[in-house]
């Protein structure tokens, strides 16, 4: 059974509305569509005692943090994730080897700090600047821009909950207009041949023009993979194709 889920977005530039978050929107559909939810999401500020405590209270949690462990001096989340976990902090190698070869000498003395993670952390990667993230148990620790911390959250689905994905179901279909149901049958047959353990469905909607929501059932790894090849086959059908 895997644990609740929580989300942390760390920040006074999202508070004082100096910027729009984007994690929440991005890691709730992420986990929807893995077939998981997502509990509660916290919106904190750059200070370590509301971080440690924020994430102290979620010791029991799965949790997705975002923010605030780069080297400036509002960027308290590494330390604050070390006092929750009472662990000290401690120069990661790994993270320091990945730093230096990045910057080389222009790593000292500043850079090098991102390296000063909790005690027994292990590293995330990062696909984009190999500036890693880190984690401690279910804890997970990124950067606050998407484009560094949105591969990880994959990643961390895919290394860290494979198994339990595995077993979930989903349900996931897209809307063609102006298309009747028989002119999708072949589209059908192909996919359920290709995906014998998946359920394929078509919902007719009577209304001013043809609308018909076609979708598919069963294990979620199984249902991501035969839904692309509806679209695929759609698009090559030439059918216009899109989600609700």
């Amino acid at each position: 059974m895997i644990k609740p889920i929580h989300a942390i977005i760390v920040g006074d530039e999202i508070l004082s509305g100096k910027r729009n978050d984007k994690h929440l929107n991005h890691l709730s559909k992420v986990l929807t569509s893995n077939g998981l939810s997502l509990i509660k999401a916290d919106f904190i500020p750059d200070d370590l005692e509301v971080i440690a405590d924020t994430i102290k209270s979620k010791l029991q949690c799965i949790v997705f943090c975002f923010g605030g462990i780069g080297a400036t001096p509002d960027d308290c989340t590494r330390q604050a994730a070390a006092k929750a976990h009472n662990k000290k902090i401690i120069r990661n190698p790994e993270a320091l080897k990945l730093i230096v070869d990045k910057f080389g000498d222009n790593a000292f003395p500043k850079r090098v700090m991102m390296s000063d993670l909790p005690e027994g952390a292990h590293l995330l990667p990062n696909s984009i600047n190999n500036i890693p993230g880190f984690f401690m148990n279910e804890h997970f620790f990124m950067p606050g821009f998407p484009e560094m911390s949105w591969p990880m959250v994959d990643w961390i689905l895919r290394t860290h909950y494979s198994d339990q994905l595995n077993n979930k179901k989903l349900d996931s279909s897209v809307w063609i207009d102006d298309v009747p149901e028989s002119m999708l049958i072949d589209l059908m047959n192909e996919v359920t041949k290709n995906n014998p353990n998946i359920k394929i469905y078509s919902l007719p909607k009577l209304g001013p023009k043809i609308k018909v929501e076609l979708g598919v059932k069963g294990n979620i790894l199984e249902v991501k993979k035969a839904i692309k090849e509806i679209k695929k086959g759609l698009s090559t059908l030439n059918h216009k194709w899109y989600e609700n």
